[in-house]
């Protein structure tokens, strides 16, 4: 079964640091371009960071310097490393994937989409 499924969501202080992880069972070509976006109550969805398939990595300005995306590309795995956790971002972040040809930033119109994890941070 093609799917996305996200772990290492969780509740932490202002400044502590979580890393999400992404499990794909997609085929390469469906997993070219992978990403990450968040999507608070009563929000709209917001662009976090994408990665494509030779590393090339772009990131919203808001978690530039905090936030670092990676890839195993053997473990079929995409990580979101994110430090230095401010309250607004509080969202449920969602893994994203589709081929590079039809990749938007940061795939928010991706057509492979998981379930989400909550990170909440308080202060």
């Amino acid at each position: 079964q093609e799917q996305l499924v996200e772990s290492g969501g969780g509740s932490v202080q202002a400044g502590g640091s979580l890393r999400l992880s992404c499990a794909a069972s997609l085929s390469t070509d469906r997993r070219e371009c992978m990403g990450w976006f968040r999507q608070a109550p009563g929000k709209g969805r917001e662009g976090v960071a994408d990665i494509n398939r030779n590393g090339g990595t772009t990131y919203a300005d808001y978690v530039k310097g905090r936030f670092t995306i990676s890839r195993d590309n053997t473990r079929n795995t995409l990580y979101l490393q994110m430090n230095s956790l401010e309250l607004a971002d509080t969202a449920m972040y969602y893994c994203v994937a589709d081929r590079c040809w039809d990749w938007t930033l940061f795939g928010l119109s991706a057509r492979y989409r998981g379930q989400g994890t909550q990170v909440t941070v308080s202060s």
